[in-house]
């Protein structure tokens, strides 16, 4: 990730992840009076992290990274325009404004609210999550540029170029050639396609470990599409659906840091690409919640508070850090 924009006043890095959910046909077992059936589910693509990074290392992670101040140059007006223009290019009416945390002081919240861009938050945080996941993934969430269709409809990833790993090479060295790329394909990032899912803050636990302010994308992809690690930062990638990646969690066959945990338990509520996509859509105006955990500091061991899960008030889940 190469030239992070980081606002002066803030103790948060501003990020962005893109949780993908492809869908994936599951047999049903027959019945004697039919027969085995595909039904439609959906995996989640998760990456693994090299052992030799400095920030989770060897966790399973979505998509996602640092935002770059390329996300929020001017030059994006050019390629949206003439179809998509500001404040809103077309993501529909905006959603209520994030509450910044009480007790932060002014300088800090108007860091947190927003960084001098000629892009919105809206967008330049979309931007960012297509761009880590080209760049960790391979995956092109991009789109023809032109109107929109009026259906509101699952997405799909471009089908990879044969320059495609000349193209990731130049991104990760300097973020502006993701914008260089998208020109050449004659393509926009496809921000449509991500819904507002949460924001997590990383809590304060010493002064040497890097904070976040990161905010959650949901994308719903009619059919998985290919994966590229880059054998550099991401080691590996495989999808799973929630329910297997919990599994895997809790036999501890691989590692989540809590945000990640939480939010598959989350998806654990949908049975289907189409329940979870329509979700998304229809609580577009509600925006995302923004989460900060509590650090529990025991005898032995390092404990989050996360958020409560069944609604009751002050109810807390706990997890065990690794």
């Amino acid at each position: 990730m190469s030239c992070p924009l980081r606002p002066g006043a803030s103790n948060w890095r501003r990020a962005a992840t893109v949780v993908l959910a492809a869908g994936w046909p599951r047999w049903v077992p027959a019945a004697p009076s039919r027969p085995q059936l595909p039904a439609e589910g959906f995996r989640l693509l998760l990456l693994e992290r090299s052992e030799k990074q400095n920030f989770l290392p060897g966790a399973h992670v979505f998509p996602g990274g640092v935002m770059d101040a390329a996300d929020r140059s001017s030059d994006w007006l050019r390629l949206f325009a003439p179809h998509h223009w500001p404040p809103r290019f077309g993501l529909g009416p905006a959603p209520p404004q994030r509450v910044v945390f009480p007790g932060l002081s002014d300088a800090v919240a108007r860091a947190v609210d927003g960084d001098a861009g000629a892009l919105p938050d809206d967008v330049a945080f979309r931007i960012c999550a297509i761009r880590e996941a080209f760049e960790e993934a391979g995956v092109l969430l991009l789109r023809p540029r032109g109107p929109l269709a009026a259906e509101r409809e699952p997405g799909l990833a471009l089908a990879p170029s044969l320059d495609l790993a000349d193209w990731r090479s130049r991104v990760r060295r300097d973020a502006q050639h993701f914008l260089c790329l998208c020109a050449h394909l004659d393509c926009t990032p496809d921000i449509w396609a991500l819904h507002d899912w949460s924001c997590w803050f990383t809590p304060f636990r010493n002064s040497d470990v890097l904070r976040f302010e990161t905010l959650f994308f949901l994308c719903c992809l009619r059919e998985p599409p290919q994966v590229l690690s880059d054998s550099g930062e991401i080691v590996n990638c495989q999808w799973l659906s929630p329910l297997e990646a919990t599994e895997s969690f809790l036999s501890e066959k691989i590692w989540f840091a809590p945000p990640q945990f939480y939010e598959i338990r989350r998806l654990e509520n949908f049975s289907s690409l189409s329940d979870l996509h329509r979700f998304c859509v229809d609580r577009e105006l509600e925006g995302a919640e923004s989460w900060l955990p509590i650090l529990l500091i025991t005898a032995d061991r390092l404990i989050q508070l996360l958020p409560a899960t069944t609604g009751t008030p002050g109810y807390f889940t706990l997890y065990t850090l690794r």
